[in-house]
């Protein structure tokens, strides 16, 4: 980190201060900065404020308005985030959609409230390597979308971290603790770069305020270049093991998903998409900015040494304040939150495709669902042979929305019970990746059907009801395309 010539320490936000990363970064700030700590637990005003320079604040991902509360006064942004885990009671969508949408709402929030810079902790991107798996296209897109709206972003690209509590290094030690014999896939053979969460940790305070980081990607590895069968066997003789160890020529990745996920217990959302990556070397091309640091970094065997020593940092560590008992009705209500990805037709923004699913629906179940559109934009659902009692009453917000953002807040109808949340239900469209996509996205619904009867019929209708709209919206998108080359001919 640049030395603070200021009397005034800079204002850091950090979001993801309570994962594996965040936690480690917290105290190698503390001294340099004031820290805003996000976390999605409630949070008492009278605990908040854990010293003079840390205080933490409850936040919402998914909620741009509490992103925007929680930025406001910080100068930098550090953005440790990785939506893997389900969100709500039911999560419909791809850990892809959710992650791009967090990702945008923190990057419009940092716009809006004025953060010099974010800096972005994502994966090593491989070169010349076909199809990225979905894990690391996820932290590509993530990365674009995070400098999308003009705030300078600087991102890490790392392989695996080798600390206590790492995802990917816990699934290791728990392999060498309980197998003596290990049947790996070739997959296994691939290169990985893996580096020191100490070493992480030094290089994301190093770039903060540096402006000759903005707007950069740098790759950061290890001095370690090997197999991940060799970090396995390099894992198992620091903690004094000598498992055997096997190499097939396949076993197909889902298998070795179920195997991981079963034995370790560790939750499929997380393993399946790591797993998948296993497809690719992931190796540090140009360690540039270690060169500038003159980071050599600590080798592996070292880092597993200091990572299996369990109490690693809880002395140092910046916890946040005890949650009082029902302080999260989220975690009791049966909540719903659904991320649909979708096409942009040429020419089109979100807010027309808001517009455009109020007329395609009742023409998709030809006139057994009817809309009623207000002047003010707001609609309301109800089925054709029901006048006078809605389905669902979706009210426009017009302070709240943009052409690439048109937001509807749920506000009545037989379909929703309302105000059982601290964040009322509501339906957005959003343009993600410069308006290449539109994500439609419900969050914090609470049905009034019962549960079991929910999730067999009315969740099951809207997934099938989104294909069949994104299916619409391709065919328009083709003919857009197709338009737009006959006019260009006829031009010629």
């Amino acid at each position: 980190m640049q030395e603070n010539t200021d009397n005034n320490k800079p204002v850091v936000a950090v979001a993801g201060a309570t994962g594996f990363i965040g936690r480690a970064l917290l105290p190698a700030l503390k001294s340099h900065c004031r820290l805003i700590c996000l976390t999605r637990s409630a949070v008492n005003e009278e605990d908040s404020a854990c010293g003079l320079d840390v205080s933490w604040r409850q936040c919402d991902l998914f909620s741009l308005n509490d992103i925007e509360q929680v930025l406001c006064g910080a100068d930098y942004a550090y953005y440790l985030v990785h939506s893997m885990m389900p969100s709500a009671r039911l999560t419909q969508g791809s850990f892809q959609d959710m992650d791009l949408i967090l990702a945008d709402n923190f990057a419009r929030a940092a716009a809006l409230t004025g953060v010099k810079q974010i800096i972005y902790l994502g994966g090593l991107v491989p070169r010349d390597q076909g199809k990225l798996s979905r894990h690391l296209d996820s932290r590509l897109e993530v990365e674009k979308t995070l400098g999308s709206y003009g705030v300078p972003v600087t991102a890490i690209r790392a392989g695996i971290i080798v600390g206590a509590n790492g995802s990917s290094f816990s699934i290791i030690t728990h392999l060498v603790e309980r197998f003596k014999i290990m049947v790996l896939p070739r997959l296994m053979l691939s290169l990985t770069h893996p580096i020191a969460l100490s070493d992480i940790i030094k290089i994301l305070c190093y770039c903060l305020g540096r402006k000759e980081t903005y707007n950069r990607s740098f790759d950061v590895g290890g001095p370690d270049v090997m197999t991940y069968q060799d970090m396995i066997k390099q894992t198992a003789e620091v903690m004094g093991h000598k498992p055997r160890i096997f190499t097939v020529p396949t076993i197909l990745p889902f298998l070795t998903s179920w195997f991981l996920s079963f034995f370790m217990k560790a939750p499929k959302a997380l393993v399946i998409p790591l797993v998948e990556s296993l497809q690719h070397d992931m190796v540090a091309e140009n360690r540039v900015l270690q060169k500038q640091m003159n980071l050599t970094g600590i080798s592996f065997k070292q880092a597993v040494k200091m990572a299996l020593i369990k109490d690693q940092g809880d002395a140092a560590a910046i916890k946040p304040p005890k949650v009082k008992k029902n302080q999260s009705p989220e975690k009791k209500v049966p909540n719903v939150r659904s991320v649909q990805r979708l096409p942009l037709p040429p020419g089109k923004d979100a807010h027309w495709v808001a517009r455009h699913y109020s007329q395609w629906l009742p023409s998709f179940f030809k006139g057994l669902v009817r809309v009623k559109v207000d002047r003010d934009g707001s609609c309301h659902f109800y089925f054709s042979f029901m006048k006078n009692k809605s389905l669902l009453d979706l009210s426009f917000s017009e302070d709240r929305s943009f052409n690439d953002r048109p937001i509807y807040y749920i506000t009545g109808g037989l379909m929703a019970h309302l105000n059982r949340l601290p964040h009322p239900g509501r339906l957005e469209f959003r343009g993600v990746l410069q308006n290449k996509h539109t994500l439609v996205a419900i969050h914090d619904y609470v049905p009034t059907l019962p549960w079991f009867i929910y999730n067999l019929t009315q969740a099951q209708l809207h997934l099938w009801v989104m294909h069949n709209f994104r299916r619409h919206l391709l065919l328009n998108e083709f003919t857009g395309k197709l338009r737009e080359r006959e006019g260009q001919e006829e031009g010629f």
